[in-house]
């Protein structure tokens, strides 16, 4: 085994998911971090001996195998390796998140690679990433131009459909008004008559306001969809009635116009562009530019260039900067100190690591009920908020705080100075 004291350089660059999994021992799956009653780790859990080893040298979790001869040995019980307690130094585990994140570092750094990459600005990007807007990633615009016409069409037709409705519903009312009236002339005074009247002149004057909106909505639609573009931003409400309209034309058309608008949200949206993005050709069509034009966008266009050629040069792909995975560092490197009283102080880290885990936990659970897209979406914008804190705290608006008011320290704070 080479001796991991002596080298002469420390290469730093993006981890794939896969780099991650390799390095890890085991998933943490629990926020706990030890029995408070045993004192002894919680299994799976943050400071687990099952995924970083065990914490006393050569003895399992549940003692059945001690001393140096069970070298090893992974217990059958406990599922415990026995070796150095040291190695609690060195092994990490990872948590398998139930949604992507991206990486804080790519996301928010000046100048940011993600929005480099990507050619979107880091503010409109944010609003992908934390669920503000949906971003459009492709879009049959040839498709698109074809079917307007049958769109408006039927957009013409629902609001022909509308108004006969809304006359017919008027008529039909204020006809069982007036039977109503006629047939109890003698229980209904003048006033009761007048206010049963109003009530009905009420409903329909909303039921008109309802079915004005909904075809105002359809307006709007049509002319949004018209305009779309690939990487153009579109809020939520106008991305469902846009969605909405393409159903309703689609099933009198018999087609499935869905399928010419691809639209999607938060981080998993930023990594089907990034999958989509060939460095390569990227970087021929940079050197152009560079050569072609002046000023504000060839400043740019060196500088994607200088990211574009840097994922090259490290072999690293661009979908890497959002994360599957979370690494978990070493128990021994955010240890848990007993103090005088029975009380535990403990590194901030282990506070940030157990806000991903019941995070992560309850969208998995969220996710398998069903519930609905807004709620889920809300889980997956607290996941990514909780990843954020955890790699850097200070780079937040508001960053995660302790029980004194404290902001947290990160793994970016431990990283300073070293």
């Amino acid at each position: 085994m080479p001796d991991v004291s002596l080298f002469d350089k420390v290469k730093i660059g993006i981890a794939s998911s896969q780099d991650i999994l390799s390095w890890s021992h085991g998933e943490v799956k629990k926020p706990e971090t030890i029995n408070y009653r045993t004192f002894k780790p919680e299994r799976d859990g943050l400071f687990c001996e099952k995924i970083f080893g065990p914490t006393k040298d050569w003895e399992c979790q549940c003692g059945k195998y001690k001393k140096i001869k069970f070298e090893g040995q992974v217990c059958e019980r406990c599922l415990v390796e026995v070796t150095r307690s040291r190695v609690r130094r060195e092994r990490m585990g990872h948590v398998e998140l139930a949604a992507p994140v991206c990486h804080i570092w790519y996301l928010k750094g000046i100048p940011s690679p993600l929005s480099l990459v990507l050619d979107i600005s880091p503010k409109l990007l944010e609003k992908v990433v934390y669920f503000a807007s949906y971003i459009i990633i492709d879009i049959d615009q040839e498709a698109i131009a074809d079917v307007l016409p049958d769109v408006r069409r039927a957009v013409e037709v629902e609001k022909m459909y509308q108004q006969a409705a809304m006359r017919e519903l008027e008529e039909e009312s204020f006809d069982r008004l007036t039977e109503d009236l006629k047939n109890n002339r003698e229980e209904y005074d003048e006033t009761f008559a007048r206010e049963r009247a109003k009530a009905v002149n009420d409903r329909i004057k909303a039921e008109y306001r309802d079915a004005d909106d909904k075809l105002k909505d359809l307006d709007i639609a049509v002319e949004v969809l018209g305009k779309l573009e690939r990487n153009q931003l579109i809020d939520e409400d106008k991305y469902r009635a846009v969605t909405k309209l393409l159903d309703a034309v689609g099933m009198r058309l018999n087609r499935n116009l869905r399928e010419l608008v691809n639209a999607d949200i938060g981080a998993r949206a930023v990594r089907e562009l990034l999958n989509r993005v060939d460095l390569e050709s990227m970087a021929r069509g940079l050197r152009q530019e560079i050569v072609m034009t002046q000023s504000t966008k060839r400043a740019r266009a060196i500088k994607r260039l200088e990211v574009v050629e840097a994922l090259i040069s490290s072999k690293s792909r661009p979908e890497w900067m959002v994360l599957d995975v979370v690494p978990v560092i070493s128990p021994d490197l955010r240890p848990m100190v007993q103090l005088d009283g029975g009380r535990f102080a403990t590194s901030d880290l282990n506070d940030l690591y157990r806000r991903i885990i019941n995070r992560n936990n309850r969208l998995k659970k969220i996710q398998e009920i069903r519930a609905p897209e807004s709620i889920i979406h809300h889980e997956m914008r607290l996941l990514q908020e909780a990843v954020d804190s955890l790699i850097d705290n200070s780079r937040r608006a508001r960053p995660v705080v302790g029980s004194s008011q404290r902001p947290l320290k990160s793994l970016s704070d431990m990283l300073k100075g070293k």
